[in-house]
């Protein structure tokens, strides 16, 4: 009996550090309140062509339509979540905007066009990347792509660094502000070991990069699978933070590009 119950508390021991204190949630799948705004929360106006890689993907599928982000890495190609990808039948990219209503041009296409990771796991987070073609676009002040970083055989943690993240946030009827101008922030990379404190290491895989939200300055809703760049590369996309709202001070995570590379390049092409 004496072994049993070790082996119990044993194994509740390990789990403390596997299982979320705090339940991640997609910034796509987050209940609007008044606190939050529906952007990301305390950030900055961003003028126009500061960030020429960033599109508004406005999705449509069976359980009705939503927003999110998405980076140009290419002509043809825009990267973003799984979870944005997920259950849409179509998509129609917002190009070139500041304003989010005002794009210089748009683009729709069917979900043919897109390839979202067959390992996609909601529950855990697991590969939360998608790559959607599209047609050609020509490069110009607006529209440009973002630099993937170099495939290597180690890399960076970026662990201390300030990247930036961008989004509008939701486009919904709620009482709150829709996001008229592309906000951004900027965010202190922290390591993982401090993120699995509040969601686990079951979810903060080394395929996930964290930052800070220091001073209630964090994405949320409608910023899922947009862009977090540092010195002009595409270091992370929008994935998850605590269920509880944006700006409790949990972290903030997005899926780690460095770990995808391979997976981006085998099925787009694409390398730095």
């Amino acid at each position: 009996m004496k072994v049993f119950v070790v082996l119990l508390l044993a194994i509740a021991s390990a789990s403390a550090g596997l299982l979320p204190k705090i339940a991640p949630v997609h910034p796509r799948d987050r209940t609007s309140v008044a606190s939050i705004n529906g952007r990301i929360t305390n950030g900055k106006n961003a003028v126009v062509d500061q960030f020429p890689y960033q599109v508004g993907l406005s999705f449509v599928g069976s359980k009705g339509s939503w927003w999110c982000g998405g980076s140009i890495i290419d002509n043809s190609w825009v990267l973003t979540a799984a979870h944005c990808t997920n259950g849409a039948s179509s998509v129609t990219i917002y190009y070139g905007a500041t304003v989010r209503t005002s794009p210089q041009f748009t683009y729709t296409v069917t979900s043919s066009n897109w390839i979202q990771h067959a390992n996609y796991v909601s529950l855990t987070v697991r590969n939360d990347i998608s790559l959607i073609k599209t047609p050609s676009v020509s490069f110009s002040a607006s529209v440009n792509k973002i630099a993937l970083p170099a495939i290597a055989s180690s890399y960076s943690s970026y662990v201390g660094q300030t990247a930036v993240a961008s989004g509008w946030g939701m486009t919904a009827d709620t009482e709150t502000s829709v996001t008229k101008n592309l906000q951004f922030a900027d965010l202190t990379v922290i390591d993982n070991s401090v993120c699995q404190k509040t969601f686990g290491s079951l979810v903060v895989t080394s395929r996930v990069i964290c930052v800070a939200t220091t001073n209630a300055i964090s994405t949320c809703q409608g910023d899922s699978g947009g862009p977090l760049a540092l010195d002009g590369t595409l270091i992370g996309i929008t994935s998850f933070g605590a269920k509880d709202g944006c700006e409790i001070g949990a972290p903030a995570a997005f899926t780690r590009v460095t770990s995808y590379l391979d997976w981006i390049q085998t099925n787009s092409g694409i390398s730095a």
